[in-house]
């Protein structure tokens, strides 16, 4: 059975657009999965704490060596990579603030992307001293965004650091596929919008399928 580890980082409650997309994709994995695991994690709402000098000093303290107040310090950090560890798909809500991650968000990666927990650095690697620990995960992002033009090729791609650092971030705990339906035009609430999130929207179950092995590959990357 599949484990979810589903993620919302929007501070708004009924008006988020990516809290309901990411509702929505939940809901259809469980309608052909009703036995799937779902770790609900609301770092929208409940915004894990900025990393410190003391818990950085605690992360990079061999466990043995840590005291008392260092296994403090990473206490969330440790049940944060735990829920992540168990999950097979996990599944982020994100708005866009200010083009990029809404700084929960930001939070939340700082915490689980962790030397010796997530990743391991060895200098004998050359270059490229960082390997992800974990393996084998699936990343579905749900984002909402007040303009449009994003996507590759898109007018505003170079302004999107939201899903790119998403992406980016996500390699290292161990995300080997991901996948992106977005909802643009938000701020201008035209006709536009609304057929962004319609196409948002349809593209889920077929996304939620593919991913389930129902269907082939497609794509659904709704832009």
């Amino acid at each position: 059975m599949t484990t979810l580890l589903h993620i919302d980082a929007s501070p708004r409650g009924d008006r988020s657009v990516s809290r309901k997309l990411s509702k929505s994709f939940v809901a259809h994995w469980l309608t052909h999965e009703p036995g799937a695991t779902v770790i609900s994690r609301d770092v929208g709402r409940n915004p894990p704490p900025l990393i410190t000098e003391a818990w950085v000093a605690a992360a990079f303290t061999a466990p043995g060596d840590r005291t008392a107040e260092q296994h403090d310090e990473l206490r969330l950090s440790d049940e944060l990579i735990d829920e992540l560890d168990r999950a097979n798909v996990i599944v982020i809500g994100a708005p866009m603030h200010n083009y990029g991650m809404p700084a929960a968000l930001k939070s939340w990666f700082d915490k689980v992307i962790r030397i010796d927990k997530t990743f391991s650095f060895d200098l004998a690697r050359g270059d490229y001293p960082l390997e992800p620990i974990m393996r084998g995960k699936t990343l579905v992002v749900l984002s909402s965004r007040g303009e449009f033009g994003f996507g590759p090729g898109g007018v505003r791609e170079t302004m999107n650091h939201l899903e790119t650092h998403i992406f980016t971030c996500a390699h290292y705990l161990g995300v080997q596929e991901s996948h992106l339906i977005a909802v643009d035009y938000q701020e201008f609430n035209d006709e536009r919008y609304r057929r962004s999130v319609a196409d948002a929207f349809a593209a889920i179950p077929v996304l939620v399928r593919q991913c389930l092995g129902i269907d082939g590959p497609v794509n659904v990357a709704a832009e």
